[in-house]
């Protein structure tokens, strides 16, 4: 039994890869090779594996469901801004992009690359944000932050240009009947907010206004 588990469990692992590569623009590379080709201002783009950013990805119909932002790439590797639980931080690319799901990222840049002058502007409006608690209730007029958010704002503030389309919950929900909306029930306490704004990571993946640089897998 213990070997038939094991062999089930690399099956699965298998097709999991499987479905990820199908899904995915560009052919994988390795950390070391991408992390050069990265600005200030990339929006780096990943799969947490777990509830409830996984019943995120079924509300937005699509793979990603957290999102942070390039701040430096003067160091070792690239720094990578974000708001995650419980505290909004800095984190390197590695460690970020280590927690996604099968290594599944996608890297999208402005049309046009932030100038010295956004750049600065970009780290002034991280600094402002880093230590905030994170929104459990990703709700865009909150006090808070949750990712998607965090790096709309920043960016915003940088370059006056605002990536991704504000959402209802009803709207998101209605256009994803698949989603388990039993789990939001109990997430809100019995009650969804239907009527509360908010913007998502695959809203903002899906703006025509940025372009790739890499949507792959991370070996």
């Amino acid at each position: 039994m213990f070997f038939f588990l094991r062999a089930l469990r690399a099956l699965l692992v298998s097709a999991a890869l499987l479905g990820a590569a199908a899904a995915c623009a560009t052919a994988p590379q390795t950390l070391a090779a991408l992390a050069p080709s990265l600005a200030v201002g990339d929006i780096v783009f990943t799969r947490i594996p777990f509830a409830p950013f996984t019943k995120i990805t079924e509300v937005t119909g699509g793979w990603a469901n957290h999102v942070g932002v390039v701040i430096d790439i003067s160091g070792d590797e690239p720094l990578i801004a974000e708001s995650k639980v419980p505290l909004s931080k800095i984190t390197p690319l590695s460690s970020f992009v280590r927690r996604s799901d099968h290594g599944r990222v996608a890297m999208l840049r402005p049309a046009t690359p932030l100038s010295s002058a956004q750049q600065a502007r970009l780290r002034v409006a991280v600094d402002a944000r880093l230590g905030r608690f994170y929104d459990t209730g990703f709700n865009l007029s909150s006090s808070r932050q949750f990712c998607s958010r965090f790096v709309r704002e920043v960016l915003a503030e940088a370059t006056g240009t605002v990536y991704g389309d504000e959402q209802r919950f009803a709207d998101l929900l209605a256009s994803n009947p698949q989603a388990d909306q039993r789990f939001w029930q109990l997430w809100f306490f019995g009650n969804i907010p239907w009527q509360r704004i908010t913007v998502t990571p695959e809203s903002m993946r899906r703006d025509p206004r940025l372009h790739a640089v890499f949507d792959g897998l991370v070996l």
